[in-house]
């Protein structure tokens, strides 16, 4: 069984996080600038591998940034504001 601190990570980044306070709008907030990046690639980029990779990092760089929202914040109650 791994330490204590190794278990409880293991079990917070494998547990459902539901959003609280204002999470879910924070969550929208960076999608929407994503997208809006991700047209912006689209529009000055050829289409190609490397405008690929692109996309898939910008997927992936707001895929980590919602999970450290999720992850690292406690629960909120909905109403509440939390940063």
């Amino acid at each position: 069984m791994p330490d204590t601190k190794v278990q409880q990570q293991i079990e917070n980044n494998f547990t459902y996080h539901a959003p609280g306070g204002n999470q879910a709008e924070r969550y929208t907030k960076l999608r929407e600038e994503a997208k809006k990046l991700a047209y912006l690639i689209t529009e000055l980029t050829p289409y190609s591998r490397e405008q690929s990779v692109a996309m898939t990092h910008l997927e992936t760089a707001i895929f980590w940034a919602n999970a450290a929202i999720a992850r690292n914040e406690n629960p909120v109650p909905k109403g509440d504001s939390n940063v």
